[in-house]
């Protein structure tokens, strides 16, 4: 500072520059030139300390706001390597005891933050050790992908422990993972061994077709039943498709044997379906009772039956469905139809046969139509709607069944009309 032109509190001008002296261990350190008057340049640099003040107390406000406090500590310490080389005038030790002040705070709750996250580590670790040697694989893998998502979200521990921690979840996962794979790799080799397996079988059962002797055929194929029963199982498309094979071998087999023999094959009716054909036989008769209102009766008690019927899908037979279906549709449109009689005609069964006829032709014109109608204004509301969705679907069911109601009774128009030619009225 010998031979300085001018001499401030923290700097000084000399040979028309200007330096900081020197504070804490850092010696004085030119900061700039002069480069109008040397007051003006002193001046410059004191004000530029202001930036400096400035950076320290807006690092101090963001701290005590932030939520995760931990997050500004590079920040500080970025900032007091540039407040040691910072061009400014002024009083820098109380800024860096004020950044030293705050790096111990941040330091104290990076401790304690990462004994907490220690301990929620541990306990994952304990989550996952307590299922890791299970054979549930799905349930156990999507179990540790939910603990691994609370791992990664979780903070950093100490370095010390981090190691140790880290290893033994690693340690776990690889494990688990590792038998996982080991398993499906040989599970994947007994599917195939039992696919080859089939394929041997339906050679086997084709090649019984071809053979001379039909009685030891007969034996072979016998054999090779009872042998595809204990095979196992493999994936389901793929079992569909083994079995479609080998029931067209043994079926061509057994036909070629019976045909041989003289054997008549009565096929054999599920008990179920046995019932709801005796229950559709019943509601067509039904349909044709005088007494339509007791037949109506009748009917209800039927399709309560039959929905206690439970028909797997495969084994449904679609016809015998609609065949009752369609017969208690009837019964109800006609048992509709005569409640209508009742309550507006009260002397109807006085008409003459033709007159009855022709009354019911009217009231059921008259329903058809009025329906009809119905129907339009619901297609209108019914555009847009989605089949998937079971609001939409609900309203797309009921349009079907008015669909249906109204089929039904145009049958029972034609079946009136057919009625009245026949009869030559």
């Amino acid at each position: 500072m010998e031979n300085a032109s001018l001499v401030d509190e923290y700097g000084y001008v000399k040979d028309g520059k200007v330096f900081l002296k020197g504070y804490l261990n850092y010696e004085d350190r030119q900061i700039g030139e002069v480069k109008r008057t040397e007051q003006e340049a002193l001046d410059y640099f004191k004000n530029r300390f202001i930036i400096a003040e400035n950076k320290v107390g807006q690092l101090e406000k963001d701290i005590e706001e932030a939520q995760n406090k931990g997050s500004y500590l590079t920040k500080l310490v970025q900032l007091r390597k540039k407040l040691l080389g910072f061009d400014a005038l002024g009083d820098f030790p109380p800024l860096l005891d004020r950044l030293d002040d705050q790096e111990k705070l941040l330091a104290d709750l990076i401790t304690v933050n990462q004994l907490k996250n220690l301990e929620i580590k541990r306990a994952l670790i304990a989550e996952a050790e307590a299922v890791v040697d299970s054979t549930d694989w799905r349930t156990t893998a999507d179990d540790l992908q939910e603990i691994k998502t609370k791992w990664i979200k979780t903070g950093p521990v100490d370095k010390a422990t981090d190691a140790e921690v880290e290893g033994r979840f690693q340690e776990l996962l690889d494990g688990f993972f590792t038998r996982r794979r080991e398993y499906f790799n040989e599970q994947n080799k007994v599917i195939q061994e039992r696919l080859d397996k089939y394929d041997e079988l339906i050679r086997l059962a084709f090649r019984a077709n071809r053979l001379g002797d039909l009685d030891a055929a007969f034996q072979e194929v016998r054999k090779l039943n009872n042998a595809w029963k204990v095979v196992g199982e493999v994936p389901i498309k793929k079992s569909g498709k083994l079995y479609k094979q080998f029931k067209k071998a043994t079926t061509m087999f057994y036909a070629k044997y019976n045909d041989a023999k003289g054997i008549v094959i009565v096929p054999k009716v599920d008990p179920r379906i046995e019932a709801q054909m005796k229950m559709a036989d019943e509601a067509e008769n039904l349909s044709k009772q005088s007494d339509i209102f007791a037949a109506s009766e009748r009917a209800k008690v039927l399709l309560n039956s039959w929905k206690e019927i439970r028909v797997p899908f495969k084994l449904q037979d679609k016809i015998i469905n609609e065949r009752f279906r369609a017969a208690c549709d009837k019964i109800f449109e006609l048992s509709y139809l005569g409640r209508v009689l009742t309550r507006k005609y009260p002397a109807f069964e006085l008409k003459s046969q033709s007159e009855q006829i022709r009354t019911k032709i009217r009231e059921m014109e008259y329903l058809v139509k009025r329906e009809k109608n119905d129907l339009q204004f619901a297609l209108q509301d019914a555009d847009g709607l989605d089949p998937y969705k079971d609001e939409d679907k609900q309203i797309l069911n009921k349009i079907n069944t008015q669909k249906r109601k109204i089929a039904m009774k145009e049958t029972i128009l034609r079946e009136l009309q057919k009625q009245l030619e026949t009869a030559g009225y």
